[in-house]
């Protein structure tokens, strides 16, 4: 379907035909690739919690694709109500682009970020080519599998923790960190669009020795194709990957559902939708849950955009623009 779109459609039906129609409210979730159990989880909760408050119904659209080609599609007339992101310059794009706040980041806790994640490691059973760091990915035998960096927001975090790792080895070298990343970015044998196709190129198509993925998905995907045997490895070094969300404001105001649409990503950080998140292997923000879910995560050392490359906007003009670092060692475009 066009942008990726599913609809999730849950409703709270009344008794007796004589009883009148309840109020009605509806959502455009555009979200990025790998969301869609994720968000088949958490809808209907909100549904429940929603008609609870508010004694009204809605319906909830889901469309998932890779994070940037969603940003365009929203910018080109797809009319998402919210944004539930997996890259904060997605979220700025719409923002330039003046259908988000260009305050949004203030709009809810934690950098309007209710959740986070971290690049990852799938490998195939009993880890044939002892893959446990960055480094193995840039070995000539060790063929990686994720997505193109230009289209998907859970690459571009690969491609940003594997600079990040590659700095560090090399005393903040920048041409040798280049290097590396060349190294690993040769390597890949298909660049898909989205995180999804990514899975399917490596589970499904058996290509390539290590999906690179969030962690959450790493989980996910070793539940799904548990026959497989996947084993999952968590770098020494990794990057904070946050998942922002927004109320895509211009649309929510034409489409009045600006209400329900805070109250959806409000409810993200609630203990409720907490423990989903957990449950789906997404590091979640509340303590509590946090704490009761801890033995789920491995410990991994993770730097932050902001520590590393100076924030998103240094990442955007050094890394991701036309000609710059990306496009530079990007040899398999």
């Amino acid at each position: 379907m066009k942008h990726g779109l599913i609809k999730a459609t849950f409703l709270a039906v009344g008794l007796g035909a004589a009883a009148p129609a309840a109020a009605q409210d509806s959502l455009l979730n555009v979200s990025y690739d790998i969301a869609r159990e994720l968000f088949e989880a958490l809808n209907p909760a909100f549904v429940a919690t929603w008609k609870a408050e508010s004694g009204r119904d809605v319906t909830i659209d889901q469309s998932h694709g890779g994070s940037s080609r969603q940003a365009r599609a929203i910018l080109e007339g797809l009319a998402a109500d919210v944004v539930t992101f997996n890259q904060e310059t997605d979220i700025d794009v719409l923002a330039e682009g003046g259908l988000v706040d260009p305050a949004w980041r203030d709009a809810l806790p934690n950098g309007a970020s209710p959740y986070y994640s971290l690049p990852a490691f799938l490998v195939r059973e009993g880890n044939p080519k002892n893959i446990q760091d960055w480094s193995d990915l840039a070995r000539e035998d060790v063929a990686p599998v994720f997505p193109n960096p230009k289209t998907s927001g859970n690459a571009r975090y690969t491609y940003l923790a594997a600079y990040a790792y590659g700095l560090e080895q090399n005393n903040g070298d920048e041409a040798k960190a280049q290097e590396f990343v060349k190294a690993i970015l040769s390597s890949v044998p298909v660049f898909d669009t989205g995180g999804r196709a990514a899975t399917q190129t490596f589970a499904e198509r058996e290509i390539g020795d290590v999906l690179v993925t969030f962690e959450a998905e790493t989980g996910q995907i070793a539940a799904e194709y548990a026959d497989k045997g996947f084993v999952r490895v968590t770098p020494s070094l990794s990057l904070f990957a946050a998942f922002p969300v927004a109320v895509v404001t211009e649309n929510a105001e034409k489409n009045g559902t600006a209400e329900v649409a805070t109250a959806y990503l409000e409810w993200l950080y609630s203990p409720e939708a907490q423990e989903i998140l957990a449950q789906h292997d997404y590091r979640v923000t509340d303590a509590e849950v946090a704490a009761k879910y801890a033995a789920d995560f491995p410990e991994v050392r993770l730097v932050t955009v902001d520590e590393v490359f100076g924030g998103w906007d240094a990442v955007r003009e050094e890394h991701l623009a036309d000609g710059a670092i990306l496009d530079q060692v990007f040899v398999n475009q």
